[in-house]
């Protein structure tokens, strides 16, 4: 069955870094896209960024354009997301989601899978 397990996340200062990882089995990962999410306490579920099942381009929401950058290892089958320059507002447990297609990025419904979701906490 398939199966998508965030690790990585924890506590950091304002300005840090964490980066995650999604290790995904039960599906060919370098068949689909891959999405990363955020739900903020009190706040709905937010899409941060995407990548094509190939690797070949990337997407991020405004809010961590420039800070964010997501990659992936189709050997390890393994995503990762690599945040910098974290801000307080980036508190949140971060999912990973499989996409429906190769090419399905920047949505939170075109995905059929999700992980249990990581924490992240950005505080001083």
């Amino acid at each position: 069955q398939v199966q998508l397990v965030e690790s990585g996340g924890g506590l950091a200062q304002p300005g840090g870094s964490l980066r995650l990882s999604c290790a995904a089995s039960g599906f060919t990962f370098s068949n689909y896209a891959m999405n990363w999410a955020r739900q903020a306490p009190g706040k709905g579920l937010e899409w941060v960024s995407g990548i094509y099942s190939d690797g070949g381009d990337s997407w991020y929401a405004d809010s961590v354009q420039g800070r964010f950058t997501i990659s992936r290892d189709n050997a390890k089958d393994t995503l990762y997301l690599q945040m910098n320059s974290l801000k307080p507002e980036d508190t949140a447990l971060y999912y990973c989601a499989k996409a429906l297609g190769s090419r399905m990025v920047g949505s939170l419904e075109e995905n059929d899978y999700w992980g249990q979701g990581t924490q992240v906490t950005v505080s001083s």
